[in-house]
């Protein structure tokens, strides 16, 4: 059977399905008759997630001036829809905890996912964005497809991560052996999630941006986030140091100031010393 996106999502689908807190959440939010209380009972309903998610909430993340000890107060200052989408950031590295730690270090993995969720949303929030939780959503799941790819057909990408070893980039490799590269995976996995498009074509585009039909901004974001933290080197979702080259027409499009890259970065490192050891927790 020829290897495509559709198949192995088919066959991941049952073992990776979307954490059933994201869609208690969601459904609560979209509830006219639910109020603040009805969406921190689901979370109470989880104490490992609370605790994390205050956690976050208490980390330089956020940088409130004080500290935030229940879970109902999290939900007020930082907002329902802004913690369901943290709740779904946490929750997914639970869910890919089974990988074979022989395919792929999946610190280093996640570690990059982090970095690349908190840059983005560091850029979102230079922007004054709404919602920049969806943004570090983004980041973190910006790679989920190759997750995917390690675990349905783990022979050929071993041999495409032999193949690069620090000379070539890894999602060019997929591209040009299997016709279709991990963004597309995670795309579709997405999709199988009922995740909205907005995030679903983020994800899916992270590496051509400007090819999204919906989220071309989103996902040069992403995909600028992606190069800052492959040029800092936090983590690595490859097992290269290669940098992938920057769209500069994505670059234009988000409007970061080259003058303020480096302070942003600075931030960056900062929310990340600060944030990493939590969702890894």
């Amino acid at each position: 059977m020829k290897i495509t996106p559709d198949s192995l999502v088919q066959k991941a689908s049952q073992l990776y399905s979307l954490p059933s807190v994201y869609t208690e959440l969601d459904r609560k939010i979209n509830d006219p008759l639910s109020n603040l209380e009805d969406v921190a009972s689901i979370l109470l309903n989880d104490p490992a997630l609370s605790a994390r998610l205050l956690k976050i909430a208490n980390s330089s993340m956020y940088n409130f001036p004080s500290k935030i000890d229940t879970i109902t107060r999290a939900v007020t200052i930082i907002g329902t829809k802004q913690l369901r989408d943290l709740a779904l950031a946490t929750s997914v590295i639970a869910l890919f905890d089974g990988i074979d730690p022989s395919k792929i270090d999946m610190e280093a993995f996640w570690r990059h996912s982090i970095a690349v969720g908190i840059t983005a949303r560091t850029i979102a929030t230079y922007q004054a964005a709404t919602n920049v939780e969806r943004f570090y959503l983004l980041g973190l799941l910006h790679d989920i497809g190759r997750l995917i790819m390690l675990t349905q057909i783990p022979e050929v990408m071993t041999d495409l991560i032999d193949r690069c070893s620090n000379q070539q980039l890894l999602y060019e490799q997929e591209k040009k052996v299997l016709g279709f590269e991990h963004g597309e995976v995670g795309q579709l996995l997405l999709k199988s999630w009922n995740l909205p498009i907005q995030i679903t074509e983020a994800v899916g585009h992270h590496h051509n941006p400007l090819h999204s039909k919906v989220s071309s901004h989103e996902a040069a974001i992403v995909h600028v986030a992606d190069i800052l933290v492959s040029g800092i080197q936090l983590g690595s979702s490859n097992g290269t140091s290669l940098v992938p080259p920057l769209n500069e027409k994505a670059w234009k499009s988000i409007g970061l100031s080259s003058a303020i890259t480096s302070d942003l970065l600075e931030l960056v490192e900062t929310q990340y010393r600060s944030v990493v050891e939590i969702f890894l927790s």
